[in-house]
């Protein structure tokens, strides 16, 4: 039984602030690094194969702090695929050191839904500017993307292919995958993976720092 898991990553400065960031690269709170820990210690025991990463620091922070508590203290190792200059200088000779690594896949394709002109807004204010029911609709509607940016819909068209043809192979050769990703394209992924609806995807949630464990058996994905 292999074990998939997907965390969303810990608070981000501007989570704190109540600003939309979709694909502006900005850190981890101080709560966020502590949620992050905190996820790490939940999945301390599991051992894992495999992380895929975003390209948004927010991600990568998350997955490393995660497994700075893992108990079987193999190293992350950022895999830099397509750059062959890091490739050529970043490769490890020793076996024995490659034994006690974890290869770290970064992709852009898992990156948050961007969300356009709202960028750097704060959420509430452009409520009062819009009003509620527009903002719920561009932030948690499966179809109606905000001004500029992306729907759900159109996250999920770049996340499930990603998903599907490089993340799912790892899980059914039996290997544990770590995914540390973001809120949106983690919705999409588990409307897909839980077989949701457009109108049941609007009322889901995905907690900063929470790993959501699914086990892959007999050809299936079951949440934990």
């Amino acid at each position: 039984m292999a074990l998939l898991i997907l965390m969303r990553h810990g608070e981000s400065e501007w989570n704190k602030l109540n600003q939309f960031t979709g694909w502006v690269d900005v850190s981890l709170s101080e709560k966020g690094i502590q949620e992050a820990i905190d996820g790490g210690r939940e999945i301390k025991d599991i051992p894992i194969d495999v992380i895929f990463i975003s390209t948004l620091i927010r991600s990568q922070l998350t997955a490393m702090l995660a497994m700075s508590q893992h108990s079987e203290g193999k190293i992350p190792v950022v895999m830099h695929q397509g750059d062959e200059k890091l490739e050529q200088w970043g490769k490890i000779y020793s076996e024995e050191a490659k034994e006690n690594t974890i290869p770290c896949y970064v992709s852009w394709e898992i990156n948050e839904r961007m969300y356009g002109e709202l960028q750097g807004y704060n959420k509430k204010k452009t409520a009062e500017k819009y009003g509620d029911e527009q903002v719920k609709i561009w932030r948690r509607s499966y179809s109606t993307p905000p001004p500029s940016g992306e729907s759900l819909q159109m996250t999920a068209e770049r996340t499930i292919p990603y998903f599907e043809n490089t993340i799912v192979p790892h899980v059914k050769e039996g290997k544990n995958v770590l995914v540390s990703a973001h809120g949106n394209s983690l919705r999409s992924i588990i409307m897909d993976l839980d077989g949701l609806s457009e109108e049941e995807v609007v009322s889901l949630e995905i907690p900063t720092g929470k790993p959501i464990i699914y086990a892959y058996e007999n050809g299936k994905f079951i949440k934990q």
